[in-house]
Formats: structure tokens, sequence, C-alpha cells
């Protein structure tokens, strides 16, 4: 079957060699308040994932972001090219992947090329808890033109070099014992020995493959060259290139002895034996009934004995669709629920399951994990309405995006007794004020508080800040003392568009924002418009250009 995810690939003559070793930098606790940038720098967070007591790291689209408390956020400063000189430095680009477990944190960055995005450096610590952070710093880990025969578990087996970082961005990574995996696209399934301080490529199974056995002495044959696996040849190109979409790897969990990889051609289970070989099991839509071929994310809910599995299944081909699949059984038999949304993102904790889509936040809760049938609720729309003081006033906001993209339901008790749930959207993060998520605290970038202005400018209505049918451009004003702030849209020839006033006594009432319509409710035309505000006393003015 033809698969519609077709990745591409820029192959070049030059042998490029693996820098296998890491660079080292230190990030003093100190930097936070001396380097790096208060806040956020792109309103755009795909991952969330807590560390420690009150820790909580954000991949953005605009570097790594850390949160230490409810008010204190920064994202750390960045640098093209980390040299292996101390720095408090970063890579450049958006963060596609965050992994933490106990003290030992991972993060991986990408960038944006010529139509086509190049992974761009990862970096990881041992001790991302203490007041001194010491980073290890690696480029994107790519092969070089002899790497045809790649050594695993005192074995080898048969691959395509991947020479290059265009397409070989890591999207997902897990720590587990002395490993960290990470799933880069083109660069496949790879893990890092934390004590050996070297990378390896991981064989996954081909596409007509069922198993893979590499713990087996009977699936190798014995060479000049050593014991290479048999009839295998690892290569990420499409199936009419010869390759195979499931080394295509997207997504990975890991725990004990067991590793989780969603790819474009479905789930593979692996269970780890000596020297770190593994024996795979590959799931797919037509022989297990996975929704979707595609796997976009993994997680592992663990509740009364049992280790669910639920993943966010993509429709890659005929007769496949958009949904969540899961198991109960270690892979023997699959499940969809969901079916229909496009999800990006899962969370699991004891009884409650949270999921991340393209139509907004999903939550289920079971008594028995096994249970088949799994209701869901959908949860509205964030919006932030904080009482000022003793005041009668809200200092109020709200997630300009239907879609949520990130999603964490945090245990610790440092932000709230009853769990936390956090979201990353297009628009911003927001934690959730109370069990129900009915009020939300909001975290967003500010361009300069000292001005007004309106964001995204210029802003389309059919593109831009989604929500119920409608886009939005956000307004920005650092109101003080106004019960009412008063707003006035005009054309270019002054001729009055829409009169609205946002009354802060209201807790409905939500961030400043217009839908580009208006007063009979039709879209503007093409052009430039004046928004008029009054507050505080004060009268500012807003240019604003609208393209549909």
């Amino acid at each position: 079957m033809k698969r519609k995810f077709t990745i591409l690939f820029i192959f070049i003559n030059l042998s490029i060699g693996q820098n296998m070793l890491p660079g080292l930098f230190k990030l003093n606790r100190s930097d936070f308040d001396d380097t790096a940038y208060k806040g956020l720098k792109s309103n755009m967070v795909s991952d969330i994932v807590p560390q420690a007591d009150s820790l909580v790291w954000l991949a953005t689209g605009s570097g790594l972001s850390l949160l230490r408390d409810p008010t204190s956020l920064v994202t750390i400063s960045s640098k093209a090219e980390v040299s292996s000189s101390l720095t408090d430095m970063t890579p450049t680009g958006g963060v596609t992947a965050l992994a933490v477990s106990n003290k030992t944190m991972f993060a991986a960055f990408a960038k944006s090329g010529d139509n086509i995005t190049i992974g761009n450096g990862l970096i990881y610590s041992t001790d991302a808890t203490g007041n001194s952070i010491n980073w290890s710093y690696f480029d994107q880990p790519i092969d070089t033109e002899a790497d045809d025969l790649a050594p695993f578990a005192k074995r080898f087996f048969r691959a395509l070099p991947i020479t290059v970082k265009e397409a070989n961005v890591t999207y997902d990574a897990a720590i587990s014992g002395d490993y960290i995996w990470i799933t880069s696209w083109a660069g496949g399934l790879r893990r890092y020995s934390i004590s050996q301080k070297v990378w390896k490529r991981v064989p996954l199974p081909q596409d007509g493959d069922q198993i893979l056995n590499t713990c087996e002495l009977a699936s190798y044959e014995n060479t000049t060259s050593g014991y290479i696996l048999k009839n295998y040849y690892l290569n990420p190109r499409d199936p009419q290139d010869g390759g195979n979409h499931n080394h295509k790897a997207f997504s990975v969990i890991a725990y004990s002895d067991t590793v989780w990889v969603g790819t474009a051609n479905g789930i593979n289970r692996g269970l780890l034996g000596a020297n770190g070989c593994i024996n795979w099991t590959h799931y797919t839509p037509i022989q297990h009934g996975l929704s979707g071929g595609f796997v976009v994310d993994l997680e592992i809910q663990r509740y009364k004995g049992y280790n669910v599995i639920w993943a966010a299944t993509v429709s890659a081909g005929s007769g496949e669709k958009n949904a969540i699949s899961f198991s109960t059984d270690n892979g023997d038999t699959w499940n969809t629920t969901l079916i229909g949304e496009r999800a990006y993102n899962i969370s699991a904790a004891d009884s409650i399951v949270l999921v991340a889509s393209k139509s907004g936040l999903w939550k289920t809760v079971t008594d028995n994990p096994i249970d088949i049938a799994k209701p869901w609720a959908k949860y509205n729309s964030a919006k932030q309405a904080i009482r000022y003081g003793s005041t009668d006033i809200y200092i109020m906001d709200e997630i300009l995006s239907q879609e949520v993209i990130g999603v964490s339901y945090d245990k610790r008790p440092f932000y709230s007794s009853n769990a936390t749930i956090w979201i990353g959207t297009w628009d911003g993060i927001a934690r959730a004020l109370d069990k129900d998520a009915t009020n939300w605290k909001i975290y967003r970038t500010k361009f300069d508080v000292e001005k007004v202005y309106a964001y995204p400018n210029p802003f389309s209505p059919f593109e831009h800040n989604q929500i119920g049918g409608s886009g939005y451009v956000h307004i920005y004003a650092d109101v003080k003392t106004s019960f009412v702030i008063k707003m006035d849209i005009f054309n270019f020839g002054m001729e009055p568009v829409l009169q609205k006033q946002f009354d802060r006594r209201q807790s409905t009432t939500g961030s400043l924002k217009w839908d580009g319509k208006d007063k009979n409710g039709r879209i503007v035309d093409n052009g430039t418009y004046f928004i008029r505000l009054e507050y505080d006393q004060k009268i500012k003015w807003i240019k604003l250009v609208v393209i549909k």
C-alpha cells in the first residue's frame, strides 16, 4: 500500500563524519536571571515535560523554555553553533523533542532549510535539576558514506547511510536505564549509551515483517566482517525506491526492558536482551487493527497493575482513519477510540487519559483499565479570569486556538493538590487553575509591554487563531484601571466598521480581540484598518492590515 507520507532525501557525495563525542556546556541557575530571555519567544508550544518538584520544560517554536514556578518563565538563550567550549546557550531553532527521567533531561532542536526541516543538534544533562546544569551537546547524528555496515549488540546489520541533516529531525525521545532513545524520521531509530558515550543505529522490522529477532544467533550469517543480520537492510526511503516506511521513526517510549516505537508503518514493541539486542514485534493497521499507520505519539498508562499502551494513529493510506489506538495486553490486541480525531499528543496518569487534538482537549476516566469502551469528554477552550487583588476586576485572557498540540497531566502538589493540566497550543501555554479546568492561567509572548499592538499583523480571519469557526487577531494593551475598554474599528477611509466594549468585571469576557467582521457580521475586505482603544483615560491607535 502506497503511503501519503513521502520524505525528501538529499544525498551528497562528500562523506560527512558523525561527531561521536559530545561537546560540553554549562548553565548556571543564575544565568536564568542574567542571560535568559524573560518569558516565551514563541507562542507555539508543542511539548510540556514536568521534572523534579516544580520545573516545567517547554518545547517552543523558538527554543527551550523553563517554568520554575507559576511566575518564573524564561527561554534559554541560543547560538547558531555551540562549540565544545563552556557556554550558557543551546542550539538555535525550535525544540522538536523533550524527555526527562529523574535528574536527566534531553532536548532536540531543528531549523528550517530550503523547503525541508533540518536537525540542528541535541543536548542532555544528567543533573538538570541542580543549581548548575552541565550539558552535553551533539550535532544531529549522521553517518559517513562508509557506514553501510552498522554495529549493533556486538554484531552487525546492513544499512543505508544517512549522511545529511535534512529531513533527519529528532521528533521524540525517551530515557530508560543507560539509553537515550531518539526517533529522527529519515535518521531512523537511534540510541545513546550514557555510560559508553556513543550513538548507534537500531534496526527495526522491514515493512513486510511482523517480527525481527536480533537476539538469536540463527538470525545472523557468519561472514569475514562478523555476524551480519540475514536478509535485512535498513532503508528509510519510500518503498518504490526500495525502502521501508517502518524505518521512518517518529515516536518512542521506553521502560525497564521494553521500548515501543511508532513509525510511518505502525508500532513496534522491542524486548531488550543481552548486549542490548532487541526482539521486535511489528503491529500494523492491516494485520492488527491500528486505525492508521502513521504513529505520531505513544504513551503508557500504569493503572491497577496494567500497562495500557496508547497511540495517536493517523491515517496514512486507503482504508485507514485518524483515531486513538490502545492495547491493554502488551500489543496482542489493539482497539480504537476517538475515531475521526486527529490527535497530536497523549498524557496519562492513574485513571486519567488526556488527548491533545486538532479539535481541542479530550479526557477519559476509567475505573477498569481493560474496558474497551472509552467515554470521552471535550474541555471548553482555555479562558483566564483571575481576580485582580481584592477588586472586582479580572485579569482576562484566552487561548485563541482550537487546536491543542501538547498536553501534560501533572500530579505534583507544587502547582495544585488536585493535579494540574498543562496544554500547549499555537497561541501559548495554559495551566488549569481548578480540577475541572474551568479557569486557566495563560502564558504567552509579550512583544512590548509599553505599547499597544495587534498580532498577527497582517491578519487573516481564515488562517489565524481559528476557534469556533472564526479567526481572531489579538489586541494587546496594558490596561490598569478601566473597568471597560472601548474599541472602535475604522476602514482606510475612516468610516466606522465596528464598535465593541470589553468589560473587565465580567469573568467571561476573555481577551481583547477582533474576528475581522463588521457590525453586520460580514468579513471585511482586504485592506488597512485602524483600531481605536479608549481606556485608562487615554486613547491609543493601532494600524492593522487584513488579508483574506
